[in-house]
């Protein structure tokens, strides 16, 4: 029984200084997001309480990309499981990636600072991962003939690019409407993929 609460207190803990460490690199940008002042944030004793569950700061980025990523793709799952159409999944895969970066603008921006501070590599594999899940719409869309002939994996990667550029305006003052924008995308790659009538 002890172990266990051990345990939990601990599983508490980690959660706690990841939320903490979200919030100061989506203020403070990564560079500037020092165990101090993460500690700070968390309202933690000491900053040893950090080091305790994390060996350094890559340690802590690598969960905290994790979490993130994770929820992304929980949220995406679950959006997209049941779509009637290879053009109603890609304007759900749009609506979705979009209602997830309006609804968690403290983690998106510190996805953003992670990437622009050097801490997140390129990695050619992540990014084919990334292009799956619409790439895989694209080609039911064509085989489907809901779709236009095209070459899958540029338009896969305008889409991709797409949704995630308003996190790039999202970092700074912004009156964005994500809701408006992601309709304007749909109706733009709604132009781009359909079958000419």
């Amino acid at each position: 029984m002890q172990a266990k609460a051990k345990s939990f207190t601990e599983s508490a803990r980690r959660a706690q200084i990841v939320a903490a460490a979200i919030e100061t690199i989506a203020e403070l940008g990564y560079g500037r997001a020092s165990f101090a002042q993460i500690a700070k944030q968390a309202k933690l004793s000491s900053t040893g309480l950090i080091s305790y569950h994390f060996a350094n700061k890559e340690e802590l980025v690598r969960t905290i990309l994790e979490d993130v990523f994770g929820e992304i793709g929980a949220f995406m799952a679950e959006r997209m499981s049941s779509p009637e159409s290879a053009s109603a999944a890609l304007r759900t895969y749009i609506e979705a990636n979009l209602e997830f970066a309006a609804a968690q603008p403290i983690r998106m921006r510190a996805l953003l600072a992670i990437f622009v501070g050097g801490a997140l590599d390129y990695d050619p594999a992540s990014e084919q991962r990334a292009l799956e899940p619409v790439e895989r719409i694209l080609r039911w869309g064509q085989e489907s003939g809901e779709f236009r002939e095209f070459d899958v994996r540029v338009m896969a990667t305008t889409i991709r690019r797409s949704v995630e550029g308003p996190v790039f305006l999202l970092a700074g003052p912004s009156e964005l409407d994500l809701t408006a924008y992601a309709e304007e995308l749909v109706t733009l790659f709604d132009l781009a993929t359909r079958r000419p009538t």
